[in-house]
């Protein structure tokens, strides 16, 4: 085993169901005690990736390794340092809380020094686990799930949208145990649709799009590249009135208000002619956030390939 490699690495990483692409040559590597991010709208590739990172799916062809070994060949000495929450968690309903997480603890084949400690964090009581999962809600359902993948304190977390169904302090608990687990030198990769909680809690990230890779930056490269949200208050309510260059800045026009995308190396030039020539009486500018960048990256034109999510 190397245990100098990176955590996760995908090398021309390819699945295909027959003639359908799933993925299609994925290059991407996550170091080790990284958040990292994985973007992508349904349909884009991310649970077939996460599939194959966690050895349920074999590659068509390229290569995936995770801490130097095959998630499926290696699967036997992988497991014990591998947690994963995956985007559909099903769980025995017959079966109480606390059954359910020491079956999968078992499964794991590792100690769970944390298990208590995370039931305590995330807000199940005794009383919750000894209840049978078909009376949880959702939200005990994945406090369940995040406490299972988290219990054994993993090298690598594989988590798909995990803060669905959880309430806001439960929330703020969950990103806690990812500041920790990063601090400690350990590796999570987060797919999620929550673009903020992607933007709050991850450095770097990368987005698919049909199957393939679009790109792998840094959030805040990506935020800094993209159009600053521009708002303006006026003196009065007179409606649209033409704006010269920012005509094509995406304006939104509501009463007094105006609303503006500016691309970053245009926004003192751009302010100084909007307050030339407008009644403004207040103004803000935002940096962009990742929902920009995602969206940005998303209109671009690619060539359409048939995907399985």
């Amino acid at each position: 085993m190397n245990h100098t490699a990176a955590a996760i690495e995908l090398d021309a990483l390819t699945k295909s169901y027959g003639p359908k692409i799933g993925i299609d040559r994925l290059d991407v590597t996550v170091e080790r005690g990284e958040v990292f991010g994985f973007l992508g709208p349904n349909g884009a590739g991310k649970t077939t990736t996460i599939r194959c990172l966690v050895g349920l799916l074999r590659p068509t062809s390229g290569r995936v390794s995770v801490l130097g070994m095959d998630p499926v060949a290696d699967h036997r000495r992988l497991g014990p340092r591998l947690g994963y929450l995956p985007g559909e968690l099903r769980l025995y309903p017959e079966l109480t809380g606390r059954q359910t997480l020491g079956l999968l603890g078992d499964l794991q084949g590792a100690p769970n020094p944390r298990r208590d400690e995370l039931c305590e964090r995330l807000g199940l009581l005794p009383a919750d686990l000894a209840r049978p999962v078909r009376e949880y809600s959702r939200g005990m359902k994945q406090k369940l799930g995040l406490v299972q993948a988290f219990q054994h304190e993993p090298d690598v977390l594989v988590l798909d949208e995990p803060s669905e169904g959880l309430d806001p302090l439960v929330q703020e608990s969950f990103f806690g145990l990812l500041a920790e687990t990063a601090a400690d030198g350990r590796t999570v990769l987060l797919s999620s649709h929550v673009l903020p909680e992607v933007q709050r809690t991850c450095g770097r990230v990368a987005i698919v799009r049909g199957g393939r890779l679009v790109t792998v930056q840094a959030v805040a490269e990506l935020r800094e590249t993209r159009a600053r949200r521009v708002r303006l208050v006026l003196a009065d309510a007179l409606g649209p009135r033409p704006l010269g260059r920012a005509e094509a800045w995406s304006p939104a026009w509501n009463g007094t208000e105006l609303r503006l995308l500016v691309p970053p190396q245009e926004v003192a030039d751009g302010l100084r002619e909007l307050l030339a020539t407008l009644p403004v009486v207040d103004l803000s500018v935002e940096e962009a956030g990742l929902d920009e960048a995602f969206l940005d990256l998303y209109r671009s034109p690619e060539q359409n390939v048939e995907t399985f999510s």
